[in-house]
């Protein structure tokens, strides 16, 4: 069906193994060295590709961009909060609340995926915020102020709709980050007090559920971060 109807499309298959081994697939078949990804809810705007493309070609040291985008709502086009915002440049610290780029809205070289690697297999959600640190952590992205995708929501098969806690997913990333010498002095020190407040947040969650497991890791990963920081100080 889809090659009768896109001829220029290949088509991959492989059982379903979440969204990071998907992604993973289609850059391991890519035969440019320019990655796009559309996610099965968004819509990218007839425009998208070709001004990622000018503005590329404008500043060809970027090797990521990325774009504005429209939320729709259960049908409706609403204002995205403004800490949802997007920013251009070395935005590692923008990058540490929440997922500050959307996988739709990017453009990426494939050169990149080289040097920092692919999604996480591993996380069952929250996978474009680790990538996204690991990224901005070694690369400034390039910015297009004007929305280029329709950016749709509000449905219950939504990822962030199915897990509870999401903030555990990215505290993982922020340990995996940590772990490695990728980060500078400062930025280190803003990973660690990120991972902090997430970790407190999150422990308090814990505990309203009385998952003393959880408790105990949460309350020993949060004393070991408070000595790194007294030992920077």
């Amino acid at each position: 069906m889809i090659g009768k109807e896109f001829p220029a499309v290949n088509y991959y298959y492989q059982e379903n193994c979440g969204v990071s081994s998907a992604r993973n697939l289609g850059v391991h078949h890519a035969t440019t060295d320019w990655i796009a990804f559309l996610d099965s809810d968004d819509e990218w705007l007839p425009e998208k590709l070709s001004r990622q493309t000018i503005a590329l070609s404008a500043n060809p040291a970027s090797k990521i961009c990325h774009t504005e985008e429209q939320w729709i709502r259960n049908g409706t086009r609403v204002n995205p909060p403004k800490k949802y915002a997007k920013k251009g440049g070395w935005i590692f610290a923008e990058c540490l609340p929440h997922c500050a780029i959307s996988p739709s809205t990017t453009l990426i070289h494939r050169s990149i995926f080289e040097d920092v690697g692919l999604f996480d297999i591993t996380l069952p959600a929250c996978e474009d915020y680790d990538l996204w640190l690991r990224i901005t952590a070694n690369y400034p992205v390039l910015l297009i102020e004007e929305p280029q995708i329709k950016k749709y929501g509000g449905h219950e098969d939504q990822l962030s709709q199915k897990f509870w806690g999401m903030d555990r997913f990215r505290i993982n990333a922020l340990e995996k980050i940590l772990a490695t010498s990728q980060l500078s002095s400062d930025n280190r020190y803003a990973t660690i007090d990120m991972l902090l407040k997430k970790a407190e947040i999150h422990l308090n969650g814990v505990k309203k559920r009385e998952k003393k497991e959880d408790i105990n890791y949460y309350q020993q990963l949060i004393k070991r971060y408070q000595e790194a920081v007294r030992e920077q100080e």
